[in-house]
């Protein structure tokens, strides 16, 4: 296995979507994930908690925070997985749902994007601008669902610059 430095001060994990819909067994899409690994969420779990431990810059954690269904009600054009999601009240904001799973909840100096209306979570959100704001460059980006929102995040994140391992 290869192991890989980085430079704290340019360098944070970027959590992607870790709510309690997605990531709990209890969850609108726990059975639909209930054949994936339980080590796998433990993997999560560690990785944001071994970066917090560092106290230092490379532990900012970032997410994105659901958005309330109403707002999509009004739209015009909506991609069809935010249609679903809506319709099936999936991270519904204001639910136990649509909130982050407690060991990923925000602490202080920690990054919390605006809402993010699809896949990337760079997509219509401040995240580009917040990590600019903290010199961030280089991002360690992890999540459950890598052929969406993480793979929508990494290739936006690409296009801005930033160096990303997934």
């Amino acid at each position: 296995m290869t192991r890989h430095t980085y430079d704290k001060e340019i360098t944070a994990l970027l959590v992607v979507d870790p709510y309690n819909d997605f990531i709990s067994e209890e969850a609108k899409y726990g059975i639909a994930f209930a054949r994936l690994p339980r080590r796998m969420i433990a993997f999560l779990i560690a990785a944001g908690a071994a970066c917090r431990s560092k106290g230092e810059a490379s532990s900012l954690l970032c997410d994105a925070s659901s958005i309330p269904s109403g707002r999509l009600r009004d739209l015009k054009y909506i991609a069809p997985i935010q249609k679903a999601a809506w319709k099936s009240k999936v991270f519904e904001y204001g639910t136990w749902g649509g909130e982050i799973r407690s060991e990923f909840e925000p602490k202080l100096r920690e990054i919390v994007a605006a809402d993010h209306w699809c896949s990337s979570g760079f997509a219509n959100t401040d995240l580009d601008l917040q990590f600019k704001n903290h010199g961030i460059h280089q991002l360690i980006v992890i999540g459950l669902i890598a052929h969406t929102c993480i793979e929508a995040t990494v290739r936006f994140a690409a296009e801005l610059g930033y160096e990303s391992r997934w």
